[in-house]
Order: C-alpha cells, then structure tokens, then sequence
C-alpha cells in the first residue's frame, strides 16, 4: 500500500495564523542520493560546496552540487545514515544531480543511488520537541542535530521554529506518524516554512541557473571556502573574493489576495516599483498560495532599499513586499 493512503492529509493550504501549534507534514517530494563505499567522503568532497570531511554521524551540513561553472544543480542538507552519506533534497534537482554523481562516480569506490526506500516526513511547532521524547530517549538538538534511534533518523533544523525531519523506512515511519496523532499536511505547508527560513527550493527550470551564493549559500553555512578543490570551485571563488555576486535570495509576500488570475510558477518574473515606473528585478523560484496571502521565494538584486515594492509582471495587482530572513546576507563567511 502507498504510504499517503494509509494517512489522512490535509490538502488545505492554510497561511501561517491558521496552522496549529504543532503537525506533522508529509514531504512527499523529498527524496536522497546515497553515497555509500570505501570512498564516499573523499569523492563527495570533490564534488559539493561544503567541507564532507567534517561531517560526523551527529551533524547536519548545507551544501549545493555544481555544474563545472559553477550553476546549482541541486541544493541539499548532507546527514549519515547506517554509514552512507545522504543528501536529502527535493526529487525536482535529484536526477540531475544524481547523473552528474553518477557519471564521475565511476572512478571511485563509492556506490551512488536513490534512496526510493525512505520516505520522510516534518514535525513542526511548538510541543514538537516534546513529542519526540514521548517515544525516543533522545531528540536532536542544535548541539547533536541528528540522532539515530533504531532505524528511525531524527533531524533538528534550527530556524524561526522548531523543525524536525523524521526518516524511515515505509511502514516503520507510517506507523510512527500515526502514533503522533496530529494533523498531517501535504507537501505544500513544506514549501512555506522553507520560504520563510530563506532555504533555496528549485523547480527544475531552476537548475543551472544560480552560483551558490545567489541562494544564499554561504550564509547558512553551506559553503567551504578553505576546504580546497571541488566541481565550480573555482566560480564560487571568484564570486567572494572579486565581489562580482549582485544577486540574493528573499522572501517577499503580498497581503489581502482575493485571487490570483493565474497560479505563480516558478520563473515568473517579478518587477521593482522605481518612482512611477517598473522594471524586470528578478525570478520567482518557489510560491506558496494561502487565503489572502500569497509567499514567494525570490532571487534579486542584492542591494534591495528596504520598503521596495515588488509585483508580478503577469499579474501586476499583486503586490510584494520583502519578508526579514532569520539570517544575515552581510555576515561572514
């Protein structure tokens, strides 16, 4: 049986005030590429943005996979499980940047797959943590962000909110899901926490279009400018140190939506109010759509003035304003 037949999921979009103190969201779209063999770590860290050799059963990396010049092919956060390296990312970015593994792969000694066993699942809120120790002695923490108990892998993600990930396999994780007794939501309510703690989502229009730190890599810790050569390296560089990087990503939202004329993808553009006129500032990457609200994550131009207004160039009566990230993109790096 499909695991989300046995659950029963919300498929209401509900904007932040609605949602309750603590559920559960199934991440339907999530997926991992496993690098397991006697060279997963030295061949990975050749390949991603951060520092592979500093991974340890209990720590959770951000990193990104490049292309040779330095374009995202995927953006992921890097954990161990039963001694594989996983990076746990969207299926949107997981064949592209699985084939690009796969094809230098085969000069190592390293076996590199889909983790099409696992499925995953977030808690969220604020009673999250405590139901967590109902049913494990340990939880994860800023300190020890990944805990594995049994064969149940728990994942704390630090942000505005409390974030857990829960990965199993199929019918462990449903029966542990069930046990939690609280309401489940579809993959969507995923896509708007991921919005407001400014983590990049890609659609596959989106790949190979932005060097890291368009996405704001570096400041959430998900690139290693110490740890030597790796695939783009030498683009990410060149970006920090000659200051050539003029784009960043943001959150933006738009208030009082009766409705849109048009669902927004992603690649839409979005323009910049400039006195009485517009002009192209920059591409939508992700959205999420709620009652009289509407979240988008964009990428722009750096220098964004505060209280600059943003609207859709297709849909020019929706209104953005700049969201704050719970994160500087003026710290170092």
């Amino acid at each position: 049986m499909n695991i989300l037949m046995s659950l029963k999921i919300i498929s209401l979009t509900p904007n932040s005030s609605q949602l309750p103190a603590t559920y559960v969201i199934s991440l339907n779209d999530f997926s991992a590429i496993s690098l397991l063999g006697e060279e997963q770590t030295k061949y990975l860290q050749g390949q991603v943005t951060c520092d592979v050799d500093a991974v340890t059963e209990n720590s959770l990396s951000h990193g990104a996979h490049c292309d040779a010049k330095g374009k995202v092919l995927s953006v992921f956060r890097l954990i161990n499980r039963s001694g594989a390296h996983l990076l746990l990312q969207s299926k949107s970015s997981l064949p592209l940047s699985l084939a690009a593994l796969q094809r230098f792969g085969v000069f190592a000694k390293v076996t590199i797959t889909e983790t099409a066993q696992l499925n995953f699942f977030a808690l969220i809120g604020e009673e999250a943590s405590q139901v967590l120790q109902q049913r494990f002695n340990e939880v994860p923490d800023s300190l020890r962000p990944v805990i594995q108990v049994g064969t149940t892998t728990l994942v704390y993600l630090a942000g505005k909110q409390a974030r857990y990930l829960v990965i199993d396999e199929n019918d462990a994780v449903t029966q542990l899901i069930k046990q939690f007794n609280l309401p489940i939501y579809n993959q969507a309510v995923w896509q708007l926490t991921e919005i407001q703690e400014g983590f990049p989502l890609l659609a596959e229009n989106s790949l190979e279009q932005y060097i890291p730190q368009m996405l704001n890599l570096q400041a959430i810790n998900g690139i290693s400018f110490t740890k030597g050569c790796y695939l783009g390296q030498e683009t990410v560089a060149r970006m920090k140190y000659l200051g050539k990087n003029k784009r960043a990503l943001f959150a933006l939202s738009s208030e009082n939506v009766t409705e849109l004329k048009n669902q927004i993808s992603a690649g839409d553009i979005l323009e910049k109010q400039l006195g009485e006129n517009w002009r192209k500032a920059g591409d939508v990457l992700a959205s999420y759509q709620a009652e009289n609200q509407i979240n988008v994550q964009a990428v722009l131009a750096s220098d964004v003035a505060e209280g600059t207004l943003f609207r859709l160039k297709t849909q020019p009566e929706v209104i953005f304003s700049v969201n704050q990230l719970p994160y500087s993109l003026n710290e170092e790096d």
